[in-house]
């Protein structure tokens, strides 16, 4: 856990949280790592409702946007969990954050977390950006081959 003294993780999957926390357990880390189901919609405005601070956030959320007429739809989406996330982050903090949708493209993913920046006052210097593995290869015929879209950001308060 590279030193963490606390890890929560959240999916809205029952299985997935149940799996998790099976692996916690068989790697002898379950006193450490602690496993919710919960909507992150509505986890994050609890979180920040009550004051609560993190060192680090990461999002892997699902795709939300699995076709090009639902992309606007996608962007709110993406907007909303990154300024939620940004508003738990310390400053100082670090967030990582990802999209796996094709039709999310790169530049407005990059757009809509800027957006999400600055609505909440925050200035995001960027440590690293990735696309996919190698074993998932970015074909240059196909744009729908590169899919995976990851930051990951400090997160300072503007000052």
């Amino acid at each position: 856990m590279a030193g963490a003294r606390e890890v929560t993780g959240v999916d809205a999957s029952e299985l997935a949280v149940n799996q998790a926390a099976e692996n916690a357990r068989l790697n002898g880390i379950d006193d450490i790592v602690k496993f919710e189901c919960r909507d992150v919609f509505e986890l994050l405005p609890e979180l920040e409702k009550k004051g609560e601070k993190f060192d680090v956030v990461i999002l892997d959320p699902p795709a939300f946007t699995k076709s090009r007429e639902s992309v606007k739809k996608a962007v709110r989406g993406y907007r909303e969990i990154n300024l939620r996330a940004m508003k738990l982050v310390k400053d100082g903090g670090f967030l990582a954050t990802c999209s796996c949708s094709h039709f999310m493209e790169p530049e407005l993913f990059t757009k809509t977390i800027g957006e999400a920046a600055h609505d909440v006052h925050k200035r995001l210097r960027q440590v690293e950006y990735r696309t996919q593995c190698s074993d998932h290869p970015i074909l240059w015929a196909a744009d729908e081959s590169l899919y995976l879209k990851f930051y990951i950001f400090q997160v300072v308060d503007e000052k």
